[in-house]
């Protein structure tokens, strides 16, 4: 052990009772302790946020969409060929999960007591069932053949309770066309997904219904979605895929376009973009007050330990070494401070993620709970970045040390 560091153990296990270092110590752990953890929690709360608003999106309208690039800006567009040989490529794209067709066609709802506007979401044997069975309240969800259609659908709860309807009622849509016309459905399930918005619009049903309905062949739909691995890799498989398919001419001349979910629904996406502004300016807060309780004790300790700083200067110690002795005196501290404020943080946040203590609004925020991601890179960069802040801006208050003089505080003395 090198000198400057048994001073520094000496300083911090001090047993004078009269002392004012060890209560010291004590608040600028605290706060310390205090800070840390709230960054932890802060950051684990907005990237759930952020994963599970991500998800709900994305469960409605995969990560990426090829659709016809017609001029039509409604739901429903033109549709293109499901046999092209173009997407067998698109299959080869590393990163690329798994890829579906679907339809969709604007209808509305009419029962004996109310009337509701939705999209019928037409799906094939193909499609992923995954995101909704996930979030299946009540019943089942149904399995398209390739053989007859089904009048099985799948329906949100928020509809359900608008149009007082439950698990195996029947109801009827009608479709504004000409010739007008409706279709009996019945409701094999319903979902739940919190997205008030989204809950209230989908309807999921055989996508043999809607070809019937616009007269298209059992070789057209809507387009394709794609969904992929990693969602944080979305613009990178968009270009990636747009270059394969985004000059494919059809037979009547039209183009396919290539749409990510974060241009399907810019809105969401840039809202969740600003939460990271709100965590970089609570974590920048915290940052700051565990540094400004760092200094503040650092020169209170260094004030009370004036006149052993001038018996070290007169024993031949350098300004460089005292200065030392206090800095590792501090990384100490602050060590502590990160060690426990680490693991209330992560306390805290298996409390919420295992027995959801902190309900939400689900009107305001699509969720019941808070949600909690913990991104274990995320908790050490934090650790990494505190302590070098920290340890950075104790430099300056630690220069105080070269303006005690040993001959007047053992004068003093």
């Amino acid at each position: 052990m090198s000198f400057e560091s048994y001073i520094a153990q000496r300083f911090l296990s001090s047993s004078d009772r009269l002392s004012l270092t060890r209560p010291f110590i004590r608040i600028t752990i605290a706060a310390v302790v205090l800070s840390v953890s709230v960054m932890i929690v802060a950051i684990a709360v907005i990237t759930g946020f952020k994963r599970e608003i991500k998800q709900k999106v994305v469960g409605f309208g995969s990560h990426i969409q090829i659709t016809n690039y017609d001029s039509n800006q409604s739901l429903e567009t033109n549709p293109i060929p499901t046999n092209l040989p173009i997407m067998n490529k698109v299959k080869e794209i590393n990163g690329v999960r798994h890829i579906q067709q679907f339809a969709i066609k604007a209808g509305i709802i009419k029962t004996d007591t109310d009337i509701q506007g939705v999209a019928l979401k037409g799906v094939a044997s193909d499609f992923d069932w995954s995101f909704f069975k996930k979030n299946l309240v009540e019943g089942s969800i149904f399995v398209p053949t390739d053989s007859l259609a089904t009048n099985a659908t799948l329906i949100s709860k928020t509809l359900a309770q608008m149009l007082r309807l439950r698990v195996g009622d029947s109801y009827d849509v009608f479709f504004v066309q000409e010739p007008p016309r409706y279709r009996r459905f019945t409701i094999a399930g319903i979902y739940d997904t919190k997205m008030v918005e989204f809950d209230k619009m989908f309807v999921l049903c055989d996508i043999k219904h809607i070809r019937k309905l616009n007269g298209w062949n059992d070789n057209q739909a809507t387009g394709f979605e794609i969904l992929v691995k990693d969602i944080d890799r979305v613009d990178d498989l968009w270009v990636e895929v747009d270059d394969v398919v985004g000059l494919t001419f059809l037979d009547d001349g039209s183009r396919l376009r290539v749409k990510s979910i974060i241009d399907i629904y810019p809105n969401i996406f840039d809202w969740l973009n600003l939460q990271d502004v709100n965590a970089a300016v609570l974590i920048v807060l915290m940052l700051l007050v565990a540094a400004i309780n760092m200094i503040s004790g650092l020169l209170i300790i260094i004030l009370e330990k004036t006149s052993t700083v001038g018996l070290l200067k007169s024993l031949g110690a350098t300004n460089r070494n005292i200065r030392f002795i206090f800095l590792i005196q501090s990384a100490i501290i602050m060590v502590r401070g990160l060690i426990w404020g680490t693991a209330i943080g992560l306390i805290i946040c298996m409390l919420q993620k295992h027995f959801g203590l902190i309900k939400l609004d689900e009107a305001f925020y699509f969720l019941s709970e808070v949600p909690i991601n913990v991104v274990w890179w995320h908790v050490l960069v934090l650790n990494i970045a505190a302590f070098a802040i920290g340890v950075v801006m104790l430099v300056v208050p630690s220069m105080v040390i070269s303006r005690i003089s040993p001959e007047k505080t053992l004068k003093v003395e």
